[in-house]
């Protein structure tokens, strides 16, 4: 169980990081705040496959609880901006899209699927079993592979 939450994850950052890759030269334009919105889209793009690699490499509480941040964060921020038109916030430029394509609903599904996944695995991972001889906590150990 563990593994497939960790591959659902992976997967859902991985289709963040691309989109937000592919499109980071497009927001380049857009006005307000101090830094660029095709830089905000590199970062994000950057920390999402880092934080993929985090997950399928460690597979722990710590690693989940990072992938559910990332991903959470990322999908409230486009169904936020697709909605509200909140303007530039303090260094961030103002990200406002009503309009919806494909590149963004594999963004948002990738970014809500990895969320919920992260969140299940965030459990899963802290889970341990009972060792049989003496009934002492025993964690349980997260592979590579």
């Amino acid at each position: 169980m563990g593994l497939i939450l960790r591959l659902i994850v992976a997967a859902g950052l991985a289709a963040d990081a691309i989109v937000h890759w592919m499109f980071a030269s497009d927001m380049a334009y857009v006005q307000g705040g101090s830094i660029d919105g095709d830089l905000l889209f590199r970062v994000q793009a950057a920390v999402a496959g880092v934080v993929a690699v985090i997950v399928l490499t460690y597979g722990s509480r710590w690693a989940h609880a990072l992938a559910f941040l990332v991903a959470a964060s990322a999908a409230g921020a486009v169904v936020l901006y697709y909605y509200v038109d909140l303007g530039a916030l303090g260094p961030l430029p103002d990200m406002h899209e009503p309009v919806w394509y494909m590149e963004k609903t594999v963004s948002v599904v990738g970014e809500g699927g990895a969320a919920l996944a992260a969140l299940a695995g965030f459990f899963v991972a802290g889970r341990g079993r009972r060792r049989e001889d003496d009934g002492a906590y025993e964690p349980e150990p997260v592979g590579r592979f």
